[in-house]
C-alpha cells in the first residue's frame, strides 16, 4: 500500500494507556492520520511511502500540546521582567495598546510557530486579540493552532470592539467555521472574573456552548486575584464560576494556583480541566498550583508556557521539567513523576482540550502530530528510560524533525514552511 509518510527506526514512545514502546519501531501516515505503529521491519514490507524520516538512534513520540499561551506576546519579550503579576498587567496592558494590530500579530505569531516548531510543539492553545489575523498565520505554516475570539471587558481595546459588540462579532466568527476539522475544536475565551462581570461571563459560557465550543479562561492566577474577585463578586474566580454553573468538561482553566479543598472537588465532580503553567508561575512569583492534589482528585491536567513575555520562551519541554521538579520541593520526590509530565505535554493536553480522541498519543486513527528527538548527544546518554530522558535532559534545541497532521514542517532541523531569518527581521522591524 502507498502511504504519505513512514517515519522508521527509532525507538516510538506512543503514550498510549499501557505506555507502550516499541524498539526500532515505524509510525506509518496517511492524508494526515497514523495509520499504524508497529515494528520498522514489519511496516516498511507493509508500506511504500512517499517519504520517508529515518529515525534509527532516535526517539519518536507525540508532539508536543501548549494548553496555555499567548503567543503574539513574542513582540514583548524581556520587558516585563521581574515583577508581581499585577504590576506585569499593568505594563503589557500599556503596551498592547500601542503596538497591536493585525499585521504585528501575524508577524509575532509566525515567530511563535517557528520557536515551538523548534521545539517540538505541535499545537497551541492561543488566547489574545486579533485571532483571525493569527490564525491565518499559523495556517500558512501548517500548525496547528487552536483559537476563537476572546472576552476582556476593558477600555479601549486593541481591536476597538467594546464588550457590547463582541458578542454578535464572536457569533459571526463561530458561525463561519462551519464543521471543525479533525484535530481542532472551536474555542471562545473568557478573560478572567475580574475583567468580566458574573453577568458578561454567563454570556459568553452561553455562547460558547451553542458552539459546542472549549472556555478557557484564567482563574486563581495568584492570591490578589483571588482577592481583588472576591472583593468585587462575594466569591473566589472558581468558586463563582461554580456557583454560576459554569464548570464543566468543556471548560480549560488558566493557572489554577490558588485553590481551596472545595475548589479541587468541585473541579473534579464537573470534569473541569486546568493548564498547568510552572515556569510562568514561579517567574511571577504567583506560587505553585498544587498539581498533585488535582492529578489525586482525578483532575485532567495539561501543560502550558504562558506567553513569552511572562515566561520569555514557548518551551513546553522545559514546562515538563519544570512540572516534574517544583512539585518535589515539598518534599515528596514522587509527587509528580517523569512519566506523568510528559503524559501532561502530550496526552493529558489533549484531554484538556477535549480532543484525546485525536490527539496526544501514537495511536492508529489519530492525527499524525509528532516529534523525533535526536538522542546522539553525551547529556541524553546512557539511555536507560524514555520518560526521565524527556522530562530531565532533553532540550528543545534535540528536536530534530517535526511533523504536523502528516506534513513535515521541520526536517534535519531545518524548517520547511517559514524562513527564520525573514521572519525574525520582519518582527524586529516593528520594534
Amino acid at each position: 500500500m502507498s502511504i504519505d509518510l513512514l517515519v522508521h527506526g527509532g525507538d516510538v514512545l506512543t503514550v498510549d494507556d499501557a505506555a507502550t514502546v516499541v524498539p526500532d519501531g515505524a509510525v506509518a501516515v496517511h492524508a494526515g492520520a497514523i495509520l499504524a505503529v508497529g515494528p520498522a521491519d514489519e511496516l516498511r514490507e507493509r508500506y511504500t511511502a512517499a517519504e520517508e524520516i529515518d529515525a534509527a538512534g532516535c526517539l519518536v513520540l507525540p508532539g508536543l500540546i501548549n494548553t496555555h499561551t499567548h503567543l503574539a506576546m513574542t513582540l514583548l519579550r524581556g520587558r516585563a521582567d521581574d515583577v508581581t503579576l499585577q504590576g506585569f498587567l499593568e505594563r503589557v496592558l500599556k503596551w498592547e495598546a500601542e503596538l497591536l494590530a493585525p499585521e504585528n500579530v501575524a508577524a509575532a505569531v509566525r515567530l511563535a510557530v517557528a520557536e515551538s516548531l523548534r521545539a517540538g510543539v505541535t499545537s497551541a492553545l492561543d488566547m489574545y486579540w486579533f485571532h483571525e489575523a493569527a490564525e491565518r498565520a499559523a495556517h500558512e505554516t501548517g500548525w496547528r493552532l487552536h483559537t476563537g475570539p476572546t472576552f476582556m471587558d476593558v477600555p479601549g481595546p486593541p481591536d476597538g470592539i467594546a464588550y457590547e459588540e463582541r458578542l454578535g462579532w464572536a457569533r459571526r466568527d463561530l458561525e463561519a467555521r462551519g464543521p471543525a476539522e479533525p484535530g481542532r475544536r472551536p474555542v471562545v475565551f473568557a478573560h478572567s472574573a475580574y475583567t468580566l462581570s458574573p453577568g458578561q461571563l454567563t454570556e459568553v459560557f452561553a455562547l460558547a456552548r451553542e458552539f459546542g465550543a472549549l472556555v478557557h479562561i484564567h482563574a486563581a492566577e495568584n492570591a490578589t486575584e483571588v482577592a481583588t474577585v472576591e472583593v468585587r463578586h462575594g466569591k473566589r474566580p472558581v468558586e463563582l464560576l461554580d456557583s454560576l454553573g459554569l464548570l464543566g468538561p468543556d471548560v480549560l482553566l488558566a493557572h489554577a494556583v490558588d485553590l481551596t479543598g472545595p475548589e479541587i472537588a468541585a473541579l473534579a465532580r464537573t470534569g473541569t480541566a486546568v493548564a498547568h503553567c510552572p515556569v510562568s508561575n514561579l517567574k511571577l512569583g504567583c506560587g505553585i498550583a498544587p498539581v498533585p492534589r488535582l492529578l489525586s482528585a482525578g483532575v485532567t491536567v495539561g501543560l502550558g508556557t504562558d506567553g513569552a513575555v511572562s515566561s520569555n520562551s514557548l518551551d513546553v519541554l522545559g514546562a515538563v521539567r519544570q512540572a516534574a521538579l517544583v512539585h518535589k520541593a515539598a518534599g515528596d520526590p514522587t509527587a509528580v513523576g517523569a512519566e506523568q509530565a510528559v503524559r501532561m505535554a502530550t496526552i493529558e493536553g489533549a484531554r484538556a482540550l477535549g480532543l484525546g480522541e485525536q490527539l496526544g498519543s501514537l495511536e492508529a486513527g489519530k492525527r499524525a502530530d509528532l516529534i523525533v528527538l535526536d538522542l546522539d548527544a553525551p547529556h541524553l546518554r546512557p539511555r536507560h528510560d524514555p520518560w526521565s530522558t524527556l522530562a530531565y535532559a532533553a532540550h528543545p534545541s534535540d528536536v530534530r524533525d517535526t511533523v504536523v497532521d502528516g506534513r513535515v514542517l521541520m526536517r534535519d532541523r531545518r524548517l520547511t514552511t517559514l524562513d527564520e531569518r525573514a521572519v525574525i527581521a520582519a518582527l524586529e522591524a516593528l520594534l
